[in-house]
């Protein structure tokens, strides 16, 4: 179609790409407690993660609605403004995907449409209560809610099979996590791949493509399906390596809690259209469920800058798309300096990715040390249920012996005979 015009189809390829990066980004919450517990095998997990990600694709299209409809006015965008709201996107995923944290793709995406939005159009063309209501308050309510669950989950299981065979009962855990881990790929693909849906959705009634009220055309629903599932695949090590591993440590009862009840939330929200944030309900349910084993604790000094990354994802995509709107306005020129910008950008993050690669090889290797509140809430917490009588042994060490040298004149007494 004639409407079909250059800078939308760099808009398309855009959002493709921000949906590539929220696969890899994001992989993590579905399959950092799986593969951390050794539930499933790194690529094996990420390969059925990629695959239910794309069915979940399917499922829906409420939360696509949210975006295309709901969040902004679609009668005053242009092409370009999507374009510029994708680029504060990208770079923020890239960003926290580098240092390890896993934050918000959504509330990313969703910052840097607000921000070019309110360059371009002015403030009022956000709508305030949208965002409020569908975005603001699940993004607080969302990890509480699904850390208290996952908390009280963790402890109804280790109740339950308190008296069961134990060997018998982490079997039965270990299958209960890959089907609930399979649940959240799920339930992720159902609502982030939407997200991209909405975007190119809307996209293509700013470029006069689609009728404005129009649903995802089938070939943007397969397109982001397929762009997701591809980077879910590849993996996000670095976030798996802090989801799994530098959060607290999970045994298999504590992963299928955070994983069941990740996966509700999600699906819950999705079905209610809610643009909600997989990555704050997945960290809030592996808190959670750290805090519900007797002895588990949180690395409250991981968890910190987690939530600093969170409270900053909205502001920085929004400044950043903000800047990129600008600069697009000047004209076609324009556009390409911001284009040439962000492969720039992400050519260099990656460059320095390569200096400390992390893979399926050794996601499982380290574990970031405890921090001080860590490790004195472990000094005085009950061991967990079934801890070995042998690692709760300590050794006292003996006081230290004065080693002062005897006078030259004077002979050392004897050793006593025992």
């Amino acid at each position: 179609m004639e409407s079909f015009s250059l800078i939308l189809a760099i808009v398309v390829i855009t959002a493709l790409a921000f949906d590539f990066t929220n696969g890899f980004h994001d992989t993590a919450n579905a399959m950092a407690t799986t593969i951390s517990t050794g539930a499933l095998k790194p690529k094996v997990a990420v390969a059925m993660s990629a695959a239910l990600n794309l069915v979940g694709a399917f499922l829906s299209v409420e939360v696509a609605n949210t975006i295309s409809k709901g969040l902004v006015d679609e009668t005053g965008i242009r092409p370009e403004v999507i374009f510029a709201a994708l680029v504060g996107a990208i770079l923020w995923n890239l960003l926290t995907w580098l240092v390890g944290l896993p934050s918000s793709s959504s509330h990313a995406l969703m910052g840097g449409l607000i921000g070019a939005t309110v360059a371009s159009a002015g403030a009022g063309a956000v709508h305030g209560d949208a965002l409020v209501t569908k975005v603001l308050i699940p993004a607080l309510a969302a990890p509480v809610v699904a850390g208290v669950a996952a908390l009280l989950a963790t402890r109804l299981s280790y109740r339950l099979g308190a008296k069961a065979d134990g060997r018998a009962a982490e079997k039965g855990y270990r299958a209960g996590q890959i089907a609930s881990a399979g649940l959240v790929s799920l339930a992720h693909g159902t609502n982030d791949a939407q997200k991209t849906m909405g975007i190119i959705t809307l996209a293509l009634i700013a470029g006069g493509a689609l009728a404005p009220g129009s649903n995802p055309p089938t070939w943007v629903i397969l397109s982001a399906g397929l762009a997701i599932a591809l980077g879910t695949y590849l993996g996000g090590w670095r976030i798996i390596r802090t989801m799994g591993k530098g959060l607290t440590d999970l045994q298999p009862q504590q992963g299928f809690a955070a994983q069941t009840s990740a996966a509700t939330a999600i699906l819950a929200s999705s079905h209610l259209g809610f643009s909600l944030s997989t990555t704050h309900v997945v960290s809030g349910s592996v808190m959670g469920a750290g805090l519900g084993r007797k002895g588990g604790v949180v690395r409250w000094s991981t968890a910190t800058r987690m939530v600093v990354a969170w409270a900053l994802t909205l502001p920085a995509a929004a400044l950043v798309g903000a800047l990129a709107e600008t600069v697009t306005d000047l004209g076609d020129w324009g556009t390409a300096c911001v284009a040439a910008f962000l492969v720039a950008a992400a050519g260099t993050i990656w460059r320095i990715s390569r200096r400390e690669v992390v893979d399926h090889s050794n996601v499982n290797d380290t574990a970031e040390p405890a921090g001080v509140v860590t490790a004195a809430i472990a000094a005085v917490a009950p061991p967990a249920a079934g801890t070995p009588a042998a690692d709760l042994t300590a050794t006292i060490p003996s006081p230290p012996v004065s080693a002062a040298p005897a006078a030259p004149d004077q002979a050392a007494p004897p050793a006593a005979a025992v």
